[in-house]
């Protein structure tokens, strides 16, 4: 499955760098087990920092910002299988919730929910 690992990235941090450094670190700690799982995690951020600092974005929540931020993740979710939500408060990632259960995504909190690719397809 393509899953999408959500979770807080600008909540919390006051727009401190290191603070929003640290939550994508949080996020990224499960693509690897995800991938050892047989999935392919993907995380908004991956594609849409490189695109908002293109864009000519100078801060969090700039014009550049809000146009690219959160698009691409809902843009991702016509492509992903499921989500996992990661604990903490963030609308965003809440936002991801819900556009996947309005779209019948799989929805996981917690990487243990997740199973493995062989065990999805019935062990094959």
């Amino acid at each position: 499955m393509l899953i999408l690992i959500a979770g807080p990235y600008r909540s919390g941090t006051n727009d401190d760098p290191q603070l929003m450094k640290q939550n994508l670190e949080k996020l990224e700690s499960v693509a690897l087990p995800l991938f050892q799982k047989g999935h392919i995690p993907f995380i908004g951020e991956w594609i849409a920092l490189p695109l908002i600092r293109l864009a000519g974005s100078q801060k969090p929540g700039d014009e550049a910002w809000e146009k690219i931020q959160y698009p691409v993740a809902h843009r991702m979710l016509e492509k992903c299988d499921g989500v996992l939500r990661l604990a903490g408060a963030s609308k965003g990632a809440d936002e991801d919730v819900r556009k996947a259960k309005e779209r019948g995504l799989k929805v996981y909190y917690s990487l243990e929910e997740v199973p493995d690719a062989n065990e999805e397809n019935g062990g094959s």
